[in-house]
């Protein structure tokens, strides 16, 4: 069994921004392994699919409705639930250290300042997942963006071109999977 949690902000106020990156790629995900719809479902505090991916491994998406600042309480109702081993856990979230365009997968390496990650390794006691960064810098980095902290950044919402960039990505990441 795997669980996916893609990070971000509940409703459509951030649907499209930065910061929900990981939600757009549960989204892109869900379609192409023909997942059930998102249903929200209380007791984990999140929307969750569930269903098999193309090997018929039990996967489980879950895009946490905490905020992500919070998104570990979530991260542990369902590891609970489900008696899910970390290593099982693949967690997907933007990054502002990384170029739109570009993603790193790692496991088992430190929150590098993204509150979301860091709130789950709190809440779940560990850093031993898989974690997909998705970029989400702008492509001439922090002098093309200017001043913005950011916290405000990622706030804001993606291009078209950057919204085929990240589509690209996306897609890039999936096969992989």
């Amino acid at each position: 069994m795997k669980l996916i949690i893609g990070l971000g902000n509940p409703g459509t106020k951030y649907g499209t921004t930065r910061h929900n990156t990981g939600f757009i790629f549960l989204d892109v995900l869900q379609k192409q392994l023909k997942l059930p719809e998102f249903t929200n479902n209380k007791k984990f505090h999140a929307a969750i699919s569930e269903g098999f991916n193309t090997t018929q491994e039990k996967i489980i998406l879950a895009k946490p409705q905490t905020f992500m600042n919070n998104s570990g309480q979530s991260v542990r109702a369902l590891i609970d639930f489900y008696k899910i081993e970390p290593e099982d856990i693949i967690v997907v979230a933007d990054d502002l250290d990384i170029l739109i365009g570009n993603y790193k997968i790692s496991r088992d390496t430190r929150a590098a300042g993204h509150n979301g990650i860091q709130n789950i390794m709190d809440n779940i006691g560990t850093q031993n997942f898989t974690r997909i960064r998705i970029g989400v810098e702008k492509a001439g980095g922090r002098c093309e963006r200017g001043e913005m902290p950011g916290n405000k950044f990622v706030l804001q919402r993606f291009t078209d071109d950057e919204t085929t960039l990240l589509q690209n990505t996306i897609q890039e990441i999936l096969k992989e999977f």
